[in-house]
């Protein structure tokens, strides 16, 4: 893993968001399951980034979202040593966001390695934000380095969440979400796990927690908020796992105390 694995994912994310933008106003919405939306856009997102990381790299394994590609290879799943290297891939991070034209969605690109992820790219092409990490580089956004805040205190920390689709009054998580807002300075729902943990690797925010995303949700947030000094565990406080993604991101271990506990 090196430069030319970050180069060629730059590519493609540029290449899926384009594809995003272009679409942007016309698009074909229908739902996968209700209230879980999906688009001709995030089809054409994904074919494009496909073609250009399988070009440049033809042995390895490909994870998508879209088009029955959400299954990874047993050994990736077993996080094996041999296993193949294998890009986990959101083509749209974010659809409710852009089917309703707002702000707050991405392409997100990951890399793994052994079954760990070790590359990360994740592009919001509203913004024009680049943010991406290597393992052990840093993490970066438009190329400046970022770091995760010194928030230390939950009453001081603004905070962001993901609930699932058709969640119900009486589900756990509303539980959680109202223990934290009672805590915390301000809670936030902004409907992207990709730029959520970009914004906490960046210090825009303190806190993220989700307990019902995909992999591919989170596959390169997790190298880019690792590289900035975010903590991050299951919402449990618990070892986190990269193929069942329940987890707490904090900019610090002592807030990340804070949150395990109103989280568990």
């Amino acid at each position: 893993m090196n430069q030319e694995h970050l180069t060629i994912a730059i590519e493609a994310a540029r290449a899926g968001a384009r594809e995003l933008m272009n679409r942007r106003t016309e698009h074909v919405v229908r739902e996968k399951q209700p209230k879980d939306l999906v688009t001709d856009a995030d089809l054409a997102s994904q074919l494009a980034i496909r073609s250009i990381l399988l070009d440049a790299f033809q042995d390895y394994a490909f994870v998508g979202e879209e088009e029955g590609e959400h299954r990874p290879p047993d050994a990736v799943l077993a996080k094996h040593p041999d296993a193949p290297r294998c890009w986990v891939v959101d083509p749209l991070d974010g659809t409710v966001n852009y089917v309703h034209q707002l702000q707050s969605f991405a392409v997100s690109i990951g890399l793994y390695v052994s079954g760990k992820a070790r590359l990360g790219v994740i592009y919001d092409p509203v913004s024009d934000e680049l943010f991406t990490a290597i393992d052990g580089d840093g993490a970066r956004c438009n190329g400046q380095e970022i770091k995760a805040s010194e928030c230390v205190d939950i009453e001081q920390a603004l905070v962001a969440c993901s609930f699932p689709a058709g969640v119900k009054g009486g589900d756990p998580e509303v539980a959680r979400f109202v223990r934290v807002l009672e805590s915390c300075r301000s809670l936030r729902r902004l409907g992207s796990c990709a730029l959520n943990m970009c914004y906490v690797a960046s210090g825009r925010l303190d806190a993220y927690w989700a307990t019902s995303i995909a992999p591919w949700d989170c596959a390169a947030g997790v190298v880019i908020a690792r590289e900035a000094g975010a903590t991050l565990t299951a919402y449990d406080g618990g070892a986190f796992d990269d193929w069942s993604p329940k987890f707490c991101l904090s900019a610090t271990s002592s807030l990340h105390r804070e949150m395990t506990q109103r989280l568990s």
